[in-house]
Formats: C-alpha cells, sequence, structure tokens
C-alpha cells in the first residue's frame, strides 16, 4: 500500500469535474482501460494534516469475496461516470488499514462531527472533494439532512449544501487514527464548549473527545470542572487512581473536593494519597462541609495583605498572583496579624485610588461575609442584594477561610434546563442554492493558479 501523493489527472478530465461528491461516487462501477469492471467504489482513503485539507490517497474497490486497495497513482479517471484503473492488474490482499489512513464513508460519513464555529456535534449528509495543484483534496462538508432514496443518497432540489472542511473536526471511528492527532481544531474551543459536547455526546464519541483533550491536561481539568457532578464522577471512575490524581491536581480545589465526592467511598482517600501536599490539604478541607453550603463552595485560594500594605503594593500582588482565579481577585482582603478579616478593597477602588495609601484606606472595614454553614439561597441573596462579585466566608472568630465567587453561586443556582441550552440549528432550507463554502472557493481558486 502506498500513501504517496495522487498525480495529476488528464487536463481535459480536470477541467470537466474539478469538485467530486462523495454520495455519487460510492458504489460506482471501477473499470480497466477496456471497460471490464474490476469492482465498486467500497470507500475513499485520505491523509489527515492537521490543519491542511485532508489528501485523497487511495480507492476501497469492493470486489467478490474482499475489499482491496488502490493506491491513486493507479487511477486514471477519477469521476462518477468513468472511475478507470490504468492497469486490470489489482492487488487482491485483502484491504487492511494502517495508522493515519481515514475512510471518507466507514470514518467520517458514518460518524459525527464536531462543528467547531458552532460548538456542536453534527452528521454529516456528503463530502466534497476538490482537485486543486495535481492532487485530490476534502474541500467542504454538506451536513444538511438528505432524504434517502434507492440509492445511498438523495439530494433535495437545492443540491449540496458544503461548508469548508476546516469548520469541523471529524470524530473517527478508527481509535490508532484517531489519538495520533492531538486535540486538533478542538483546541480552540472553550472548556464549557467541550463539557457540553461531551455531555451530548455516545460513549465512543466521549471516548475520542476525551483522548484528544488529555493532550492537553489543564485543558482536561478546565473541562472536568465545568462537567455535571454525574457525568464527571462517571468519566473519572473510568480512570485509574493515578490518572484521578492527575485531573483533579489541576482542578480548583473546590471543584476537585465535588469531584472527589462523587467517587466511590473506596477509592476516596487512595486518590486523595496521590495528590500534591498542598492539593490535598485543600480538597480534605473542603470536604469537611456540605457541598451545598457556603463551606463546600468557597475557593480557598484568594489574596489577602495586611492593612497597612500601600495600594501600589497590593496591585503588584495582584500582578503576580496568575495562579490564582481571575474572579477571585476582584477585591483583596484585609487581614490583621492573626488572619482575621478587618476590610475588603474592590479591585477598580484599588486602581483608582492613590497609589502611595494604605489599602485599609480605600476598603470596606465591615464587608458582607457568609459562615461556613450558610446555605446556598443566603449566599445567593447577599451576592445579589450587595452586587458582589466574591464573598467572603469567615468562621466564628471572623478568620478569613474562603472567598466564594459568582460562577460558582449561578454553577448552583441555575436550572438544570437553563444550564445545558440547545445551541442554534443550522438553516437546512432548500429554497435557494448556497455559495460554495469558503474552503471550496479557495481551492477552486488554487487549481485556477496551479492545476491544469
Amino acid at each position: 500500500m502506498s500513501n504517496s501523493p495522487s498525480p495529476a489527472l488528464p487536463p481535459a478530465h480536470v477541467a470537466e469535474t474539478p469538485v467530486l461528491h462523495l454520495s455519487e461516487l460510492l458504489k460506482r462501477p471501477v473499470t480497466d482501460s477496456d471497460g471490464h469492471v474490476l469492482g465498486r467504489l467500497a470507500d475513499v482513503v485520505v491523509r489527515l494534516r492537521g490543519n491542511d485539507y485532508p489528501l485523497v490517497t487511495a480507492l476501497v474497490l469492493a470486489v467478490p469475496g474482499r475489499r482491496v486497495f488502490v493506491p491513486m497513482e493507479q487511477v486514471a479517471s477519477f469521476a462518477p461516470e468513468r472511475l478507470v484503473l490504468a492497469s486490470a492488474r489489482v492487488s487482491l490482499r485483502p484491504f487492511e488499514r494502517r495508522d493515519g489512513e481515514v475512510l471518507l464513508r466507514a470514518d467520517v460519513l458514518g460518524h459525527r462531527l464536531v462543528d467547531v464555529e458552532r460548538g456542536q456535534l453534527v452528521r454529516p449528509a456528503d463530502i466534497e472533494l476538490a482537485y486543486a495543484g495535481g492532487t485530490w483534496l476534502v474541500s467542504c462538508v454538506d451536513i444538511r439532512s438528505h432524504r434517502r432514496g434507492r440509492g445511498l443518497f438523495r439530494r433535495g432540489a437545492a443540491g449540496h449544501a458544503c461548508r469548508d472542511w476546516k469548520s469541523f473536526e471529524p470524530l473517527i471511528g478508527h481509535t490508532p487514527s484517531a489519538l495520533v492527532r492531538g486535540p486538533g481544531r478542538l483546541r480552540g474551543l472553550k472548556a464549557a464548549q467541550l463539557a457540553d459536547l461531551l455531555e451530548d455526546a455516545r460513549k465512543h464519541e466521549e471516548s475520542e473527545i476525551l483522548g484528544r483533550v488529555h493532550e492537553d491536561p489543564e485543558l482536561e481539568a478546565d473541562v472536568f470542572e465545568e462537567l455535571e457532578d454525574d457525568q464527571a464522577s462517571r468519566l473519572l471512575a473510568a480512570k485509574s487512581d493515578a490518572e484521578i490524581a492527575a485531573v483533579l491536581a489541576r482542578m480548583r480545589a473546590d471543584d476537585a473536593a465535588d469531584a472527589l465526592g462523587e467517587l466511590p467511598q473506596a477509592r476516596r482517600e487512595p486518590v486523595l494519597g496521590l495528590l500534591p501536599t498542598g492539593q490535598r490539604v485543600k480538597v480534605r478541607t473542603l470536604m469537611g462541609f456540605n457541598p451545598t453550603s457556603a463551606g463546600g463552595m468557597m475557593n480557598l485560594d484568594f489574596l489577602a495583605v495586611p492593612g497597612d500594605t500601600a495600594v501600589a503594593e497590593a496591585l503588584a500582588a495582584v500582578a503576580r498572583s496568575r495562579n490564582l482565579q481571575s474572579e477571585a481577585l476582584t477585591s483583596v482582603y484585609v487581614v490583621d496579624a492573626g488572619r482575621r478579616l478587618t476590610g475588603a478593597a474592590r479591585l477598580v477602588a484599588l486602581v483608582q485610588a492613590d497609589p502611595v495609601v494604605t489599602v485599609s484606606d480605600v476598603a470596606d472595614p465591615d464587608p458582607v461575609r457568609a459562615r461556613p454553614d450558610s446555605d446556598i439561597e443566603d449566599v445567593a441573596l447577599r451576592m445579589a442584594d450587595y452586587n458582589l462579585f466574591t464573598l467572603p466566608v469567615v468562621d466564628d472568630d471572623n478568620h478569613l477561610l474562603g472567598v466564594i465567587t459568582v460562577d460558582d453561586v449561578l454553577e448552583n443556582v441555575l436550572p438544570d434546563d437553563w444550564r445545558r441550552r440547545e445551541p442554534p440549528q443550522p438553516d437546512t432550507g432548500e429554497a435557494h442554492e448556497p455559495e460554495p463554502g469558503a474552503g471550496q472557493q479557495a481551492l477552486h481558486r488554487k487549481g485556477e493558479e496551479g492545476g491544469p
């Protein structure tokens, strides 16, 4: 088998059909130059090339009793009406796919794609191939629903409506081929979007998305923070203790505590023992509180300074706090030598203040606060009544324990059917023929400049 680029086809043939559709090619008879039928086209083999368009490298022919591999250099004519090989000599060795080889029908058309522009899973209806620079490339994907007829597809009156291949990331069924690609275009999605994809995904799609995201450990941790507790627990439970600890170590301590608390009791201590010391202490502390109380929701990472700290110095401390959650830095807290809360200064007030005055000069000396056992309704009402982005949590002796951020409150009070809203569906109207996709236009221009 060979993965070498396909050669330039005869100029007259290319000029007549510079664009092909997979639905028009599949199951077509393949002949030799004398017109003898050798088999029927079962699939098209491509090689993925990162952010570039996939390259067509071979055909898969269905012959009696088996499927065989035909490199593109043996193809003399590639069109629905004429699938012709240069020679009648075809290797009858059964086709065996190699790592990195992707089948358009089995792997792409037979599975859903991630629409990275819209952050949703879609099923392709057809795939467009374009001839450019002497090779056949996958240029566009049609995600509209087609009526199924006697053949593989039956198009509506408007024909094909393709969008650029680069707008999608395929979820293919061939695991070795998937794993060699890394996160790919999924890296451009936000963690919340990836969490939404996982909640809409089937089991095999979950595995591939997680496998791809796993290549970026920080992104993986962010995704688990965004997942619903039951799904995060299910997906984590499928990992080893060491793998779970690696994810929890990069999560916010409050989210890590929630995730750990959802695991079976027998697995919690072994996973805790594998966490870095600092994260282990935080997680263990938070697990001592009811997860829906102020203590269970609070973040143990915040910025607190003595009252006599100059505003300029406090702002410099904010600039250095790159590891803290940005939402937790909307206020700087003032504490005394015993870590008791004596004030809170909003970041905006510090930015607008004279740099030489102290933080106590601009801080609220009696900030609104909550006790660890305060319930979520009380916390939400306090933050809403006083327009707070963060709410400090103190013990009975006024020691500052942690802070609750507004995103944590929203996560706990929003109804479930608001949290995961359905993404807007693409327009699939059949009333008019849409303009070709950006990728199709670009490839056509490339073909006009560099092709026959």
